[in-house]
């Protein structure tokens, strides 16, 4: 079997998870790309639901780019104080804001936001799918990280950007700007720790469920 051949197959297996999970929002309760990217930014090592907590306070005050690129730090880190990292995260976002200006600035390619302090290839790949630009990667969360293995996609790996590397070289990039949420959604809802095999839709093409099929 080609590599094309392998992209098409894996396809048609995720096809599934695919259909089920595919445009639903990312679950960081954002309004904007504006808070998209802070809250994307403040959620590195740290969960959702913190950010989604902290954030309606923190964007009364800071309601765009503007009035975040004319504040400092000092004035920031009592709105993020509950977040982990918060001294660096308040750093880093003077920096962007302090770079990007006006809300209409923030950039929508791999390399310009990468570029940006605080905003790594996962950061990146999950902005331009809310945003609804083409993909140029695949997101590779914690979720992602755990899941592709257990299914049979790639070999166990800790490291994010090696999972995706991986996961772009097996995936067709037609699905790519999907594949990455979809299969964290499964890894949120369905696919956890202790997963709830019955329950997932693509059990039967899964490398783990294979070996424990009662769970």
């Amino acid at each position: 079997m080609d590599l094309f051949e392998t992209k098409n197959d894996w396809e048609a297996k995720l096809a599934p998870i695919l259909e089920k999970y595919k445009g639903q929002k990312h679950p960081l309760d954002y309004e904007n790309l504006y808070q998209l990217l802070v809250m994307v930014v403040l959620s590195a090592q740290d969960s959702d639901a913190n950010i989604n907590k902290i954030a309606p306070a923190l964007f009364e005050t800071f309601p765009n780019m503007e009035s975040l690129s004319v504040s400092n730090v000092d004035t920031l880190i009592p709105h993020i104080s509950k977040v982990r990292n918060f001294g660096t995260k308040a750093s880093w976002l003077i920096d962007i804001a302090q770079t990007i200006q006006k809300d209409e600035n923030i950039p929508l390619t791999m390399n310009s936001l990468t570029a940006l302090k605080g905003i790594g290839r996962k950061s990146a790949n999950v902005i331009m799918r809310e945003a609804g630009v083409p993909a140029e990667g695949i997101i590779a969360d914690l979720h992602v990280i755990r899941v592709s293995p257990r299914i049979g996609l790639i070999p166990e790996n800790q490291d994010g950007n090696k999972v995706e590397k991986q996961l772009m070289q097996i995936l067709p990039k037609s699905i790519w700007g999907e594949i990455g949420m979809a299969i964290s959604f499964l890894g949120r809802q369905i696919c956890r720790p202790k997963p709830k095999c019955p329950e997932c839709p693509i059990n039967m093409i899964c490398e783990y469920y294979k070996i424990n099929p009662i769970v």
